[in-house]
Protein backbone atom coordinates (compact mmCIF):
# COMPACT_ATOMS: atom_id res chain seq x y z
CA UNK A 1 0.00 0.00 0.00
CA UNK A 2 1.45 3.04 -1.22
CA UNK A 3 0.12 6.75 0.25
CA UNK A 4 -2.39 4.83 1.89
CA UNK A 5 -4.21 3.41 -1.49
CA UNK A 6 -3.54 -0.18 -2.82
CA UNK A 7 -1.14 -1.15 -4.94
CA UNK A 8 -2.49 -2.80 -8.74
CA UNK A 9 0.20 -3.89 -11.08
CA UNK A 10 -1.32 -3.68 -14.63
CA UNK A 11 1.25 -6.19 -17.07
CA UNK A 12 0.21 -5.71 -20.82
CA UNK A 13 2.04 -5.18 -23.86
CA UNK A 14 -0.45 -3.15 -25.66
CA UNK A 15 0.32 0.37 -24.81
CA UNK A 16 -3.37 1.43 -25.50
CA UNK A 17 -4.77 -1.11 -22.83
CA UNK A 18 -1.85 0.21 -20.50
CA UNK A 19 -3.04 3.71 -21.00
CA UNK A 20 -6.86 3.00 -21.00
CA UNK A 21 -6.60 0.51 -17.60
CA UNK A 22 -4.33 3.31 -15.92
CA UNK A 23 -6.90 6.09 -16.62
CA UNK A 24 -9.81 3.63 -15.11
CA UNK A 25 -8.21 2.88 -12.15
CA UNK A 26 -5.62 5.89 -11.31
CA UNK A 27 -8.27 7.74 -9.15
CA UNK A 28 -9.06 4.29 -7.22
CA UNK A 29 -5.52 2.73 -6.79
CA UNK A 30 -1.75 2.78 -7.16
CA UNK A 31 -1.22 1.84 -10.72
CA UNK A 32 2.11 0.49 -11.77
CA UNK A 33 1.87 -0.16 -16.36
CA UNK A 34 4.34 -2.82 -16.87
CA UNK A 35 4.82 -3.72 -20.71
CA UNK A 36 6.05 -6.98 -20.26
CA UNK A 37 6.20 -9.36 -17.76
CA UNK A 38 9.96 -9.33 -17.58
CA UNK A 39 9.36 -5.16 -16.55
CA UNK A 40 6.56 -7.81 -14.23
CA UNK A 41 9.68 -9.10 -11.72
CA UNK A 42 12.20 -6.42 -12.18
CA UNK A 43 9.44 -4.21 -10.65
CA UNK A 44 8.08 -6.87 -8.29
CA UNK A 45 11.77 -6.57 -6.61
CA UNK A 46 11.20 -3.20 -5.39
CA UNK A 47 7.27 -3.21 -4.88
CA UNK A 48 5.01 -5.71 -3.86
CA UNK A 49 1.60 -5.20 -5.57
CA UNK A 50 -1.81 -5.83 -3.09
CA UNK A 51 -3.12 -7.29 -6.85
CA UNK A 52 -1.34 -8.32 -10.33
CA UNK A 53 -4.02 -7.53 -13.56
CA UNK A 54 -1.89 -9.68 -16.11
CA UNK A 55 -2.35 -9.75 -19.95
CA UNK A 56 -1.91 -14.03 -21.03
CA UNK A 57 -0.92 -12.77 -24.94
CA UNK A 58 2.41 -11.32 -24.53
CA UNK A 59 5.80 -11.68 -26.38
CA UNK A 60 8.73 -13.62 -24.80
CA UNK A 61 6.85 -14.65 -21.11
CA UNK A 62 3.55 -15.03 -22.06
CA UNK A 63 0.86 -14.39 -18.75
CA UNK A 64 0.88 -18.47 -18.43
CA UNK A 65 4.32 -18.92 -17.73
CA UNK A 66 4.57 -15.82 -15.75
CA UNK A 67 1.72 -16.88 -13.70
CA UNK A 68 3.76 -20.19 -13.04
CA UNK A 69 6.70 -18.53 -12.29
CA UNK A 70 5.04 -16.13 -9.01
CA UNK A 71 3.36 -19.01 -7.90
CA UNK A 72 6.61 -20.82 -8.15
CA UNK A 73 8.33 -17.81 -5.72
CA UNK A 74 7.63 -17.75 -1.88
CA UNK A 75 7.39 -14.25 -2.33
CA UNK A 76 5.35 -14.42 -4.87
CA UNK A 77 2.60 -16.82 -4.65
CA UNK A 78 0.25 -15.20 -2.39
CA UNK A 79 -0.27 -11.96 -4.45
CA UNK A 80 -3.86 -12.46 -6.31
CA UNK A 81 -3.78 -12.58 -10.17
CA UNK A 82 -6.61 -11.58 -12.40
CA UNK A 83 -5.97 -12.72 -16.19
CA UNK A 84 -7.04 -10.17 -19.25
CA UNK A 85 -8.07 -11.37 -22.11
CA UNK A 86 -9.19 -10.97 -25.59
CA UNK A 87 -9.99 -15.22 -25.48
CA UNK A 88 -13.49 -16.07 -24.88
CA UNK A 89 -13.17 -20.26 -24.76
CA UNK A 90 -13.36 -21.98 -22.19
CA UNK A 91 -10.33 -23.78 -22.19
CA UNK A 92 -8.31 -20.85 -22.08
CA UNK A 93 -10.07 -19.92 -18.88
CA UNK A 94 -10.08 -23.41 -17.23
CA UNK A 95 -6.03 -23.22 -17.87
CA UNK A 96 -5.75 -19.79 -15.71
CA UNK A 97 -7.49 -21.02 -13.12
CA UNK A 98 -5.65 -24.18 -13.12
CA UNK A 99 -2.44 -22.29 -13.04
CA UNK A 100 -3.95 -20.21 -9.75
CA UNK A 101 -5.34 -16.88 -11.54
CA UNK A 102 -8.29 -15.75 -9.17
CA UNK A 103 -10.34 -14.59 -12.39
CA UNK A 104 -10.83 -13.36 -15.59
CA UNK A 105 -11.47 -10.15 -17.27
CA UNK A 106 -12.30 -9.86 -20.98
CA UNK A 107 -10.90 -6.98 -23.18
CA UNK A 108 -12.60 -4.48 -24.15
CA UNK A 109 -12.69 -3.51 -20.52
CA UNK A 110 -16.22 -2.18 -19.03
CA UNK A 111 -15.15 0.73 -16.56
CA UNK A 112 -17.78 -0.54 -13.83
CA UNK A 113 -17.45 -3.90 -13.90
CA UNK A 114 -13.16 -3.71 -14.10
CA UNK A 115 -13.76 -1.64 -10.68
CA UNK A 116 -16.09 -3.92 -8.90
CA UNK A 117 -14.53 -7.10 -10.28
CA UNK A 118 -11.04 -5.86 -8.27
CA UNK A 119 -12.88 -3.94 -5.60
CA UNK A 120 -14.39 -7.86 -4.62
CA UNK A 121 -11.36 -9.65 -4.84
CA UNK A 122 -9.12 -6.97 -3.39
CA UNK A 123 -11.69 -7.40 -0.31
CA UNK A 124 -11.52 -11.21 -0.19
CA UNK A 125 -7.53 -10.62 -0.33
CA UNK A 126 -6.98 -8.29 2.67
CA UNK A 127 -9.57 -10.46 4.84
CA UNK A 128 -7.60 -13.14 4.25
CA UNK A 129 -5.07 -11.42 5.27
CA UNK A 130 -6.27 -10.85 8.69
CA UNK A 131 -7.76 -13.95 9.06
CA UNK A 132 -4.58 -15.35 8.36
CA UNK A 133 -2.77 -12.97 11.10
CA UNK A 134 -5.84 -13.83 13.63
CA UNK A 135 -5.10 -17.58 12.90
CA UNK A 136 -0.71 -16.92 13.62
CA UNK A 137 -1.88 -15.10 16.40
CA UNK A 138 -4.32 -18.12 17.80
CA UNK A 139 -1.46 -20.33 17.03
CA UNK A 140 1.07 -18.41 19.07
CA UNK A 141 -1.69 -18.21 21.87
CA UNK A 142 -2.21 -21.75 21.79
CA UNK A 143 1.39 -22.65 21.82
CA UNK A 144 1.94 -20.52 24.58
CA UNK A 145 -0.91 -21.86 26.71
CA UNK A 146 0.79 -24.99 25.85
CA UNK A 147 4.09 -24.60 27.01
CA UNK A 148 2.97 -23.22 30.23
CA UNK A 149 0.52 -26.52 30.13
CA UNK A 150 4.07 -28.70 30.23
CA UNK A 151 5.92 -26.56 32.24
CA UNK A 152 3.21 -27.00 34.71
CA UNK A 153 3.25 -30.23 34.42
CA UNK A 154 7.33 -30.57 34.44
CA UNK A 155 7.17 -28.39 37.84
CA UNK A 156 4.71 -30.87 38.67
CA UNK A 157 6.76 -33.71 38.32
CA UNK A 158 9.75 -32.75 39.55
CA UNK A 159 8.10 -31.79 43.00
CA UNK A 160 6.68 -35.37 43.06
CA UNK A 161 9.88 -37.07 42.37
CA UNK A 162 12.20 -35.11 44.22
CA UNK A 163 9.56 -35.77 47.20
CA UNK A 164 10.34 -39.65 46.36
CA UNK A 165 14.12 -39.01 46.24
CA UNK A 166 13.90 -37.43 49.63
CA UNK A 167 12.06 -40.06 51.55
CA UNK A 168 14.58 -42.55 49.71
CA UNK A 169 17.71 -40.77 50.15
CA UNK A 170 20.01 -43.43 49.63
CA UNK A 171 18.79 -42.85 45.88
CA UNK A 172 19.34 -39.34 45.40
CA UNK A 173 19.85 -38.49 42.01
CA UNK A 174 18.86 -42.11 40.66
CA UNK A 175 16.12 -40.59 39.04
CA UNK A 176 18.07 -38.03 36.97
CA UNK A 177 20.51 -40.36 36.11
CA UNK A 178 18.09 -43.56 34.61
CA UNK A 179 16.37 -40.81 32.43
CA UNK A 180 19.96 -40.30 30.64
CA UNK A 181 20.79 -43.92 30.75
CA UNK A 182 16.94 -44.51 29.14
CA UNK A 183 17.56 -41.77 26.75
CA UNK A 184 20.76 -43.43 25.21
CA UNK A 185 19.39 -46.43 25.19
CA UNK A 186 16.08 -45.19 22.87
CA UNK A 187 18.32 -43.36 20.88
CA UNK A 188 20.46 -46.30 19.82
CA UNK A 189 17.57 -48.04 19.37
CA UNK A 190 16.21 -45.99 17.19
CA UNK A 191 19.65 -45.61 15.22
CA UNK A 192 19.63 -49.30 14.71
CA UNK A 193 16.12 -49.42 14.15
CA UNK A 194 15.37 -51.91 16.57
CA UNK A 195 12.27 -53.20 17.76
CA UNK A 196 10.82 -50.31 15.37
CA UNK A 197 7.27 -51.87 15.39
CA UNK A 198 7.35 -50.78 19.43
CA UNK A 199 8.91 -47.78 19.37
CA UNK A 200 6.95 -46.54 16.35
CA UNK A 201 3.67 -46.34 18.46
CA UNK A 202 5.94 -44.36 21.58
CA UNK A 203 5.29 -40.31 21.64
CA UNK A 204 9.01 -39.92 22.13
CA UNK A 205 7.76 -36.32 23.40
CA UNK A 206 6.23 -37.63 26.44
CA UNK A 207 8.38 -41.66 27.12
CA UNK A 208 11.78 -39.78 28.59
CA UNK A 209 10.06 -37.54 30.84
CA UNK A 210 7.56 -40.02 32.18
CA UNK A 211 10.08 -42.20 33.33
CA UNK A 212 10.67 -39.92 36.08
CA UNK A 213 7.56 -41.74 37.80
CA UNK A 214 8.97 -45.15 38.13
CA UNK A 215 9.59 -45.19 41.61
CA UNK A 216 6.47 -43.31 42.49
CA UNK A 217 4.70 -45.78 44.12
CA UNK A 218 7.95 -45.61 47.10
CA UNK A 219 6.28 -42.71 48.30
CA UNK A 220 3.65 -45.30 50.39
CA UNK A 221 6.30 -47.38 51.64
CA UNK A 222 6.82 -46.97 55.61
CA UNK A 223 10.64 -44.98 56.31
CA UNK A 224 11.29 -48.25 58.39
CA UNK A 225 11.84 -49.71 54.98
CA UNK A 226 12.25 -47.69 53.03
CA UNK A 227 15.64 -46.48 54.93
CA UNK A 228 16.64 -49.23 56.47
CA UNK A 229 20.21 -49.86 56.83
CA UNK A 230 20.96 -53.30 56.01
CA UNK A 231 19.54 -55.85 53.98
CA UNK A 232 15.34 -56.34 54.04
CA UNK A 233 14.10 -59.84 55.47
CA UNK A 234 11.63 -61.37 53.13
CA UNK A 235 8.42 -59.71 54.57
CA UNK A 236 9.82 -56.88 54.15
CA UNK A 237 10.94 -57.16 50.76
CA UNK A 238 7.45 -58.14 50.34
CA UNK A 239 6.10 -54.68 50.93
CA UNK A 240 8.60 -53.19 49.18
CA UNK A 241 8.03 -54.98 45.73
CA UNK A 242 4.34 -53.22 46.43
CA UNK A 243 6.09 -50.16 44.69
CA UNK A 244 5.13 -50.85 41.51
CA UNK A 245 1.64 -51.87 41.55
CA UNK A 246 1.13 -48.97 44.40
CA UNK A 247 2.88 -46.30 41.56
CA UNK A 248 0.50 -48.37 38.99
CA UNK A 249 -2.83 -48.01 40.57
CA UNK A 250 -1.67 -44.53 41.21
CA UNK A 251 -1.43 -43.59 38.07
CA UNK A 252 -4.21 -45.07 36.32
CA UNK A 253 -5.99 -43.32 38.59
CA UNK A 254 -5.11 -39.85 37.41
CA UNK A 255 -5.52 -41.30 33.96
CA UNK A 256 -9.07 -41.67 34.60
CA UNK A 257 -9.39 -38.03 35.04
CA UNK A 258 -7.67 -36.49 31.64
CA UNK A 259 -8.46 -37.39 27.92
CA UNK A 260 -4.51 -36.56 27.41
CA UNK A 261 -3.05 -40.43 28.51
CA UNK A 262 0.44 -40.64 25.97
CA UNK A 263 2.52 -39.50 28.83
CA UNK A 264 0.77 -41.42 31.72
CA UNK A 265 0.31 -44.28 29.70
CA UNK A 266 4.50 -44.60 29.78
CA UNK A 267 4.73 -43.25 33.26
CA UNK A 268 2.04 -46.37 34.17
CA UNK A 269 4.41 -48.68 31.92
CA UNK A 270 7.50 -47.52 33.68
CA UNK A 271 6.44 -48.20 37.23
CA UNK A 272 4.32 -51.49 37.13
CA UNK A 273 7.45 -53.32 34.99
CA UNK A 274 10.90 -52.25 36.01
CA UNK A 275 11.34 -55.17 38.00
CA UNK A 276 10.47 -57.31 35.48
CA UNK A 277 13.17 -60.17 34.58
CA UNK A 278 13.66 -61.27 31.09
CA UNK A 279 13.53 -65.24 32.55
CA UNK A 280 10.07 -64.65 34.86
CA UNK A 281 11.80 -64.79 38.14
CA UNK A 282 10.80 -60.53 38.67
CA UNK A 283 7.86 -58.78 40.56
CA UNK A 284 5.39 -58.35 40.29
CA UNK A 285 3.74 -60.49 37.38
CA UNK A 286 6.56 -63.00 36.79
CA UNK A 287 6.53 -61.11 33.12
CA UNK A 288 8.56 -63.08 30.64
CA UNK A 289 10.41 -61.93 27.94
CA UNK A 290 9.03 -60.07 25.19
CA UNK A 291 5.84 -60.17 27.06
CA UNK A 292 7.52 -57.81 29.69
CA UNK A 293 6.46 -53.82 27.74
CA UNK A 294 9.63 -52.67 25.98
CA UNK A 295 9.85 -49.94 28.45
CA UNK A 296 9.83 -52.23 31.36
CA UNK A 297 12.69 -53.90 29.83
CA UNK A 298 14.05 -50.69 28.88
CA UNK A 299 14.03 -49.74 32.49
CA UNK A 300 15.51 -52.37 34.10
CA UNK A 301 18.69 -51.91 32.40
CA UNK A 302 18.82 -48.59 33.46
CA UNK A 303 17.22 -49.00 36.99
CA UNK A 304 19.74 -52.11 38.00
CA UNK A 305 23.05 -50.24 36.45
CA UNK A 306 22.40 -46.73 38.82
CA UNK A 307 21.59 -49.33 41.96
CA UNK A 308 25.14 -50.80 41.16
CA UNK A 309 27.08 -47.68 40.72
CA UNK A 310 24.99 -45.94 43.45
CA UNK A 311 26.06 -45.72 47.30
CA UNK A 312 24.22 -47.56 49.76
CA UNK A 313 23.74 -48.18 53.92
CA UNK A 314 24.35 -51.63 53.17
CA UNK A 315 27.00 -51.61 50.34
CA UNK A 316 29.56 -49.89 48.92
CA UNK A 317 29.05 -47.97 45.19
CA UNK A 318 30.42 -50.42 42.77
CA UNK A 319 32.65 -49.28 39.69
CA UNK A 320 31.33 -48.37 36.40
CA UNK A 321 33.29 -51.61 34.92
CA UNK A 322 32.19 -53.70 37.76
CA UNK A 323 28.54 -52.52 37.37
CA UNK A 324 28.65 -53.26 33.28
CA UNK A 325 30.20 -56.87 33.91
CA UNK A 326 26.98 -57.57 35.99
CA UNK A 327 25.05 -55.99 33.41
CA UNK A 328 26.80 -58.08 30.78
CA UNK A 329 26.11 -61.47 32.85
CA UNK A 330 22.46 -60.45 33.15
CA UNK A 331 21.81 -60.87 29.95
CA UNK A 332 19.09 -63.37 28.92
CA UNK A 333 18.62 -63.98 33.01
CA UNK A 334 17.72 -60.15 34.46
CA UNK A 335 17.90 -58.58 31.40
CA UNK A 336 16.96 -59.00 27.40
CA UNK A 337 19.89 -59.85 25.37
CA UNK A 338 19.04 -57.50 22.79
CA UNK A 339 19.15 -54.46 25.53
CA UNK A 340 21.99 -55.93 26.55
CA UNK A 341 24.35 -55.85 23.25
CA UNK A 342 22.95 -51.97 22.56
CA UNK A 343 24.19 -51.21 26.58
CA UNK A 344 27.65 -53.10 25.59
CA UNK A 345 28.06 -49.94 22.71
CA UNK A 346 26.78 -47.55 25.56
CA UNK A 347 28.47 -48.46 28.80
CA UNK A 348 31.63 -45.93 28.48
CA UNK A 349 28.79 -43.22 27.50
CA UNK A 350 27.12 -44.69 30.86
CA UNK A 351 30.00 -44.38 33.15
CA UNK A 352 30.43 -40.81 31.97
CA UNK A 353 26.82 -39.91 32.61
CA UNK A 354 27.02 -41.63 36.31
CA UNK A 355 30.34 -39.31 36.71
CA UNK A 356 28.79 -36.44 35.65
CA UNK A 357 25.61 -36.43 37.34
CA UNK A 358 27.24 -37.83 41.25
CA UNK A 359 29.65 -34.47 40.80
CA UNK A 360 27.03 -32.21 40.06
CA UNK A 361 24.97 -33.99 43.11
CA UNK A 362 28.26 -33.80 45.23
CA UNK A 363 28.63 -29.42 44.39
CA UNK A 364 25.13 -29.13 45.25
CA UNK A 365 25.31 -30.51 48.41
CA UNK A 366 28.57 -28.90 49.35
CA UNK A 367 27.36 -25.50 48.29
CA UNK A 368 24.43 -25.79 50.31
CA UNK A 369 26.14 -27.07 53.25
CA UNK A 370 28.34 -23.38 52.77
CA UNK A 371 31.44 -25.34 52.31
CA UNK A 372 31.95 -24.16 48.61
CA UNK A 373 31.61 -20.90 47.19
CA UNK A 374 29.33 -20.94 44.31
CA UNK A 375 30.93 -19.34 40.78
Amino acid sequence: MKNGRQIIFLVDDNMSNLTAGKTMLKDHYEIFPLPSAQKLFLMLEIVTPDLILLDIEMPEMNGYEALQKLKSRQTTRDIPVIFLTSRNDPGSELEGLSLGAIDYIFKPFSPPLLLKRIENHLLMYTQQIILKGYNDNLQQMVQKRTRQVVELQNAILNTVTEMVEFRDDVTGGHIERTQNYLKLLVDKLLKEKIYCEDVSTWNLEFLIPSAQLHDVGKIAISDAILNKPGKLTYEEFEIMKKHTTIGETAIEGIMKTTSENDFLHHARIFAGTHHEKWDGSGYPRGLKQTGIPLQGRLMAVADVYDALIAARPYKQPLSAQEAERIILEGREKHFDPVLVELFQDLAPDFARIAEYCNNAMTQTILETAGLRETA
